[in-house]
This record gives C-alpha cells, sequence and structure tokens, in this order.
C-alpha cells in the first residue's frame, strides 16, 4: 500500500486533474505521467481521457466503483469513452461543473456541497449508489477540494470541526482524520489522488504529511 510522490507535468495538484477509484484510474491525455508509479501505487493501469478537450479530470468528475458524476461539459465521444469501464456515467445538470469540488465519496456513502439541488443530490445518490448526505469540512462547501476519502479511511482539512469529522466518519463509513499535503496545503482533495491500495501525493508533500496520511487512509 505504497504512497509515491510525483508530479503531472511539473504540477503537484494532482487531484485536479486525476480521479483514482478502486474500479479505475483516470489521468489526463496531454500530460506526462510516470504510469509505472501510478500502477504501484494504485495497482491498476491508469486510463488516459479528457472532459470538454481539458486536462482538469479532477475538477469535473467525482466517483466511486459503482459510478462517475461528469460536468454537463462531457463531450459525447469522451462519454463514451468513460462508459467502457463498465461504470454509470452521469453529467451533473446546469451550472455545477466543479463536481470533484463538491463531492467527497467512496464506495460506502457520499458527502455532498450543501448548495445542490435535491435534483442533483438524487442523480449522485443514483449514480454512485450509496446513500449520501449535505455537509461541510471546516466550515467549506467544497468538501471534494477539502477532504480525500477510500474503503478504508479520510483524510481532512485540518480546521474540520469534530461534529463535521463525526458526520464524515459516519456517512462514509471509515474512520478520519485531519492533515495537510504538499507542504502545508489545506485542501487535501486538491493534491492527491487515492484508493484503497495506495495514494500519489504531489512531489512536495513532505515525510510528516505523508506518514499522516499514510495513517488517516489506513494504509499502517
Amino acid at each position: 500500500m505504497p504512497i509515491l510522490r510525483v508530479n503531472f507535468d511539473h504540477l503537484p495538484y494532482l487531484g485536479v486533474f486525476a480521479i483514482a477509484t478502486d474500479r479505475v484510474a483516470i489521468v489526463p491525455k496531454r500530460f506526462t505521467i510516470r504510469e509505472k508509479l501510478v500502477m504501484e501505487a494504485l495497482g491498476m493501469q491508469p486510463m488516459r481521457a479528457s472532459i470538454s478537450r481539458s486536462p482538469l479530470i479532477g475538477l469535473f468528475t467525482a466517483g466511486n466503483s459503482n459510478g462517475l458524476v461528469v460536468s454537463n461539459l462531457l463531450e459525447a465521444d469522451e462519454e463514451n469513452f468513460l462508459s467502457q469501464f463498465k461504470l454509470k456515467v452521469a453529467r451533473m445538470p446546469g451550472k455545477y461543473t466543479a463536481v470533484g469540488n463538491m463531492v467527497l465519496a467512496n464506495d460506502k456513502g457520499a458527502v455532498l456541497n450543501p448548495d445542490l439541488p435535491d435534483g442533483a443530490i438524487e442523480l449522485i445518490s443514483k449514480t454512485l449508489g450509496v446513500p449520501v448526505k449535505r455537509g461541510t469540512i471546516a466550515g467549506l462547501k467544497n468538501v471534494g477540494a477539502a477532504g480525500v476519502a477510500t474503503n478504508k479511511g479520510a483524510l481532512l482539512h485540518p480546521d474540520a470541526l469534530s461534529e463535521e469529522i463525526e458526520t464524515i466518519e459516519r456517512v462514509l463509513g471509515v474512520p478520519a482524520d485531519i492533515g495537510t499535503a504538499c507542504s502545508g496545503v489545506k485542501y487535501v482533495g486538491i493534491c492527491m489522488i487515492a484508493n484503497s491500495h495506495g495514494a500519489l501525493v504531489g512531489e512536495t508533500t513532505t515525510g510528516p504529511e505523508i506518514g499522516r496520511i499514510e495513517s488517516a487512509l489506513g494504509f499502517i
């Protein structure tokens, strides 16, 4: 269950550009990525894709082993490509394009930006096949940017309140802890991608931060 440090084209904010679940790892088409490191950390061959011809896959996508919820900017050929993974693929309706920032999910549940309308909440629950709940992390509505979750644990923004941590643990069914990545960045969701096998973090992530990530995500 390794945690490896890597950048995508010299950029350490991996969670903006990629997504990982226990079924699939999706990375940008055009970026220079050492695929061997992705395989070693996440236990699977990464697939290359784009969303609206953009490399911002992690920003525009949220998901788990059951499905992917993607920005409505997704183009038809891109949707066909994602559908080959035998996952449900659903487009988020309306103005909510930064789906990855709004959803913190694993295979047991999902915590969602409280501003999402009921229709979007129902779509996410149906597509991901899990119970969902509106919530915040450190008072922030963009829970996907402020946290990262696997089927073993969750790492959250260091200013998360105790009641927020308890809600996330209850909804996602895993223990949660707080920490940072990329040398003090509190928005841990934009700094890494992770699944039950391991994690990739930005190269600027320090040794003590990696230790906290290992503990929070259940790798030790």
